[in-house]
């Protein structure tokens, strides 16, 4: 690797590069998931990794104020999809890791934050290739002859950013809610059934806790993969430390910290609401008020673990996404058009056998 972009990423002032190499070959070493320490790409010698600390929260005005910015990284975009990401020493990706093509190029882009911590994988990258191939076969849908064939492609360990916020609400509602009941009238003696709704209204008070809200920093990776993939380990995380990064990518974030609060105070607003409902008998909501005041807000910007990789079949590229932690997987495998036929043609049988058992003969 080119020595002017290995200091470029790993240039801390007490931190010196060859404090990355083998201390008994001088060779590569990268962060072995099964071991929890450096390894050797040579000689295998493992090698300690000293956790000193672990993230703590900061004060939220800091991130709204843009905070402490990492210059000493470099971005690498891809000129594709258009996926960013820090790529650490000891590894140069020509091919992206989310869209498979190999148009990465460096950008002159500040990367933003430093993280807080890194939440390290939990499994390597031989694992993550079973678990991807053992979860495609198990698709119904997917065609048997891909399934027999079925390979991970381009498997890449990547470390997502994220933020993750904490709060303490205080909220006053008042609203309106219906509960829908029915009586029995009659017509030229014939029974039939009405529905009348009883209103009532609501007003109260209610007071939530939030932890560890996690919200998705880079448009790389949609937010409802990331939700398909968690929990993710965000409690008592070690500090920042390049070595974690050590064979892996990390992407940056491309979303700003205001605009992820934003989505935390909307998905924090929404489970106040859930809550404040979940204590009334209902089924109609007419309106609901809710004033909440936010106090306590602290943030951290921390790394998570993703394996992300693709299948391919009939020269169409299917996406998928590991939890390098849990092995938990989201993504998309192909369809069998056969299968889906033959699904709805037995659901069609199935309703017209109900109609012919209740209104035939």
């Amino acid at each position: 690797m080119d020595e002017r972009l290995q200091k470029k990423i790993y240039n801390d002032e007490d931190l010196a590069v060859e404090s990355f190499k083998c201390k008994n070959c001088g060779g590569e070493t990268i962060y072995d998931p099964k071991q929890k320490k450096l390894r050797c790409l040579y000689c295998d010698s493992l090698f300690d990794i000293e956790n000193v600390s672990t993230a703590k929260e900061r004060d939220l005005q800091e991130l709204l104020s843009n905070g402490q910015i990492w210059k000493d990284a470099d971005v690498y975009q891809c000129q594709s999809c258009g996926a960013k990401e820090i790529l650490q020493a000891g590894e140069i990706s020509v091919v992206c890791p989310f869209c498979g093509t190999n148009s990465v190029v460096k950008t002159e882009e500040i990367p933003g934050l430093k993280p807080q911590g890194v939440s390290p994988f939990k499994f390597d990258k031989k694992q993550a290739a079973t678990l991807a191939e053992k979860w495609a076969r198990k698709k119904f849908y997917a065609p048997r002859k891909f399934k027999k064939s079925v390979k991970a492609e381009k498997l890449h360990g990547v470390y997502n950013p994220v933020f993750t916020f904490d709060a303490k609400t205080d909220s006053l509602y008042s609203g309106r809610l219906g509960k829908t009941y029915y009586i029995t009238k009659y017509q030229d003696g014939k029974p039939y059934t009405v529905s009348k709704t009883r209103y009532f209204n609501i007003k109260g008070s209610t007071k939530v806790d939030f932890d560890d809200m996690l919200v998705q920093a880079s448009s790389s990776m949609p937010m409802s993969i990331i939700k398909s993939l968690e929990p993710f380990t965000t409690k008592e995380v070690p500090a920042f430390q390049e070595e974690y990064l050590r064979g892996y990518s990390a992407s940056t974030y491309n979303k700003e910290g205001s605009q992820c609060w934003e989505e935390c105070m909307q998905m924090m607003k929404n489970s106040i609401e859930r809550k404040i409902l979940s204590q009334y008998d209902y089924n109609v909501k007419v309106n609901l008020n809710v004033q909440t005041k936010f106090a306590g807000k602290q943030y951290k910007y921390i790394l998570v673990p993703v394996y992300v990789g693709h299948y391919t079949y009939r020269k169409k590229l299917y996406n998928f996404y590991i939890n390098g932690q849990t092995g938990r997987m989201a993504g998309k495998t192909p369809v069998s058009p056969v299968k889906v036929g033959f699904t709805i043609f037995v659901i069609l049988a199935i309703i017209v056998g109900l109609i012919f058992l209740l209104y035939g003969g």
